[in-house]
């Protein structure tokens, strides 16, 4: 079951801290077949049993203050792309090329939103990178992709380099060897990368409690979990800057939803190698959120990460898992939702379907925010840098536990969606000023007593900020 009890015993926290925490249940919250709600509270809710531990500990609390978890506020927070406008503007999520296909023999699913994956997926079709007509676009793609198997459209786009996975049932998915690499690993991966000495840090008081305070995060990652987690840590105090590539573009929106709390730097890891080394320096922990191996040779690999910077926190998130026969794989939440039997779930037997949120994305950056906040408690009491690796296929594993089992009661046995009254998330929306206009946003839904309520700062411009730690 998506349960807290089981989040929190997969980051290693201590079970007797849980009393601590409590639910505002709003059953109409995040409807769908699979337990999406249930899911998305608990992630949240161990993120905040994670924050104020590390909180309680620094301020000299003897114990964790209260955590109160909103169903309201998380499926707000779960929606946060959708809910995000710059002056009323409505956010752009998909490109025309990313959505399901009918093909010879089922479905697919396409993803296209950066310039880079559209070209290489026509160019797997046979079609012009530059063809002419947007609205015709699409239509040739679909006439190419329903004379085609979904399978052969797999193949063929992934060894373009493009993105495309055949919709799968759940029971398909688990007779797949990347679901048998998957089974048997845990939830959150977590791992002691050396011996490094214990690392103190500075006590905090006065209000709000801020239990990353001081925690500098380089921030490694790109589209929507990897930002989730290092926006959570902006959120709780830490510096966080997030580098990107220069020749990497970013999609606005997106920067606009995952860019609270953060500067946002540009840095061209060969070229300016001196640049990042002097941060990593002075960095308490690394995010990444790239295809497995992409950043190893940039010296970026966990272990070499550690051997340079001792009692570092390195945290990877990944579509497939840095692991199996799909372990090079790039992927994204609506791709892993397709290939793992979710959007078959989640749709009819005319149409695939998808979750009332991209539950992979935010579900998998709260725990991995919560990985770090817990491998930073640890580290100040046992000392060595720490390894915390999540991968959105084993939180889909999570989610469809029962729709694989067949069990009674799962989604197999029972197809009626849970929720469907709604819930009105505007008690949890906001707006603010910002460089990029006038902005309207989810509230972060991790709350604890005493804690934040919101972000320090709104998103600057994409890139605007120097390379260097406050």
């Amino acid at each position: 079951m998506t349960d807290i009890k089981f989040a929190w015993s997969e980051l290693g926290g201590d079970p007797a801290l849980l009393a601590h925490v409590s639910t505002v249940v709003r059953e109409g919250a995040l409807p769908s077949r699979l337990p999406v709600r249930q899911l998305a509270s608990a992630c949240v809710g161990v993120c905040a049993l994670a924050a104020a531990e590390l909180g309680a500990r620094r301020a000299g609390l003897p114990e964790p203050p209260q955590v109160r978890v909103d169903d309201g506020a998380v499926a707000a927070a779960f929606v946060s792309e959708r809910q995000t406008l710059v002056d009323d503007r409505a956010p752009v999520l998909f490109a025309p090329l990313s959505r399901f296909w009918r093909t010879a023999d089922g479905w697919v699913r396409t993803h296209a939103n950066y310039p880079h994956h559209r070209e290489r997926l026509l160019c797997a079709l046979g079609l012009p990178a530059d063809a002419d007509g947007v609205d015709s676009l699409p239509a040739a793609v679909e006439a190419v992709l329903a004379g085609r198997g979904a399978q052969d459209v797999e193949d063929a786009v992934q060894a373009a380099g493009g993105l495309a996975v055949a919709v799968r049932t759940p029971r398909q998915w688990a007779a797949h060897e990347q679901a048998a690499a998957i089974a048997g690993r845990p939830l959150v991966e977590r791992g002691r990368l050396d011996g490094a000495r214990a690392r103190a840090f500075a006590p905090v008081d006065g209000g709000p409690l801020l239990p990353a305070a001081g925690v500098r995060v380089l921030d490694l990652t790109r589209v929507l979990a990897g930002p989730v987690a290092t926006r959570t840590l902006a959120l709780l105090g830490a510096d966080v800057l997030r580098v990107d590539a220069p020749g990497l573009p970013e999609l606005p929106d997106q920067h606009a939803d995952t860019g609270f709390g953060k500067r946002s730097a540009l840095l061209d890891l060969a070229a300016d190698r001196r640049a990042f080394e002097d941060l990593l320096a002075t960095a308490d922990v690394v995010v990444t959120g790239y295809r497995p191996g992409a950043l190893d040779r940039f010296g970026l690999s966990p272990e070499a990460l550690a051997e340079r910077r001792p009692g570092v926190v390195v945290a990877q998130v990944s579509a497939w898992g840095a692991y199996g026969p799909w372990g090079d794989r790039r992927g994204f939440d609506s791709l892993v939702q397709a290939a793992t039997g979710i959007a078959a779930v989640e749709g009819s037997a005319e149409q695939p379907g998808a979750l009332p949120a991209q539950a992979l994305d935010h579900g998998s950056g709260y725990l991995l925010a919560a990985g770090v906040l817990r491998a930073l408690t640890d580290r100040s009491a046992d000392g060595g840098s720490r390894l915390v690796r999540l991968a959105l296929a084993r939180t889909a594993a999570w989610l469809t536990e029962d729709a694989r089992t067949g069990a009674p009661g799962g989604p197999e046995h029972d197809v009626r969606r849970t929720g469907d009254g709604g819930v009105d998330l505007s008690p949890w929306l906001a707006r603010a000023d910002s460089p990029l206009g006038r902005l309207r946003y989810a509230l972060p839904p991790v709350r604890f007593d005493g804690g934040p309520t919101d972000w320090a700062r709104p998103p600057g411009r994409w890139g605007a900020d120097p390379a260097r730690w406050l």
